[in-house]
């Protein structure tokens, strides 16, 4: 449903067409990167430590040649980072998930493709794709009564129909609204859209990395918001800005599934922000300086109150 009344609609409705539709904000020329800095472009310990992470996958498998699927693969920047980091002539099947055309100058290797493919054994890695999988805003009216924001191209808003269905039940369940004035972003198309990429692989680990909150610690007013060269900006569903909101992801995760903040994750696969000894300083200054700058990097990819504050959804498949 677009929930469209008079030039109204629903956030999903509206916000698709403005981040996917003809002239849309992520088909742009520039690609997200443009806007705004992810891990993959603070550093290339993440890419290293991904190919790490599909290595590691690969061999409990016992995969001579596992695939890597980059679900919302922006402009190949991970996929890039990634074939570079492994091994010399590892085998690898890249799989770049985008809307967006291929880009010019991306590694032949690399398969680009609109659909997730099916069937594949390996690693498949969402990172901060779930945040910009198009969701529907509920509010709490002055009587208690959950009810859809609609919005106009423009950002004005104002509330529509009471939530009924599967969507009423999804609240129920995951982000009550019991307050006048709260509001939730309804996460039912990204529980799907997360079901239905992890249930694409064959065998092997499927991970969503993003901004995230869990039953508990939601946030009473929603996330909802736009971002434009580098700035947060009021979310404007007209093209003009990115259009984001940090995902329940315990309500993605499937049976067995581990949801890991960042700091860890990273940790676990060998990325530490801890300085070399000042030692190294004397016996190999240059060395030392190389560990120092890798060191500042892994400090941005963990640090609380920014990038370390990602939560990994981790789902064995």
């Amino acid at each position: 449903m677009t929930y469209e009344t008079g030039g109204w609609r629903g956030w999903r409705a509206a916000s698709e067409t403005a981040l996917y539709g003809p002239g849309g904000f992520y088909l742009r020329p520039e690609g997200p990167a443009g806007h705004f800095r992810t891990s993959v472009h603070a550093s290339p310990l993440f890419a290293a430590a991904v190919a790490r992470l599909l290595t590691g996958t690969a061999q409990t498998l016992g995969l001579d040649e596992p695939a890597l699927i980059d679900v919302g693969a922006g402009r190949g920047e991970l996929l890039t980072g990634v074939l570079a980091a492994l091994p010399p002539g590892y085998r690898v099947r890249a799989y770049g998930v985008e809307r967006a055309d291929r880009p010019a100058d991306l590694d032949p290797r690399v398969e680009w493709t609109s659909e997730i493919p099916t069937g594949l054994r390996g690693l498949l890695f969402a990172n901060e794709w779930l945040d910009n999988v198009p969701v529907d805003v509920a509010e709490a009216d002055a009587d208690g009564q959950v009810r859809r924001v609609l919005v106009r191209d423009d950002g004005e808003e104002r509330l529509g129909e009471k939530v009924t269905g599967p969507d009423a039940s999804w609240l129920d369940r995951w982000w009550p609204l019991t307050e006048p004035g709260t509001r939730a972003e309804i996460g039912v198309t990204r529980d799907e859209a997360w079901r239905a990429a992890a249930g694409a692989l064959g065998a092997g680990l499927a991970v969503a990395v993003d901004y995230a909150h869990t039953a508990g610690s939601r946030p009473p007013y929603g996330t909802l918001t736009g971002f434009r060269d580098g700035r947060e900006v009021r979310p404007v569903p007209d093209g003009s800005c990115d259009l984001t909101a940090h995902v329940a992801l315990d309500a993605c995760a499937g049976p067995g599934a581990e949801l890991v903040g960042q700091r860890e994750a990273l940790q676990r696969l060998g990325v530490s922000g801890e300085r070399p000894p000042l030692a190294l300083a004397s016996s190999d200054p240059a060395g030392y300086v190389r560990a120092l700058a890798r060191a500042g990097e892994a400090a941005e990819l963990t640090a609380r109150g920014g990038l370390g504050d990602f939560t990994w959804l981790m789902q064995h498949v």
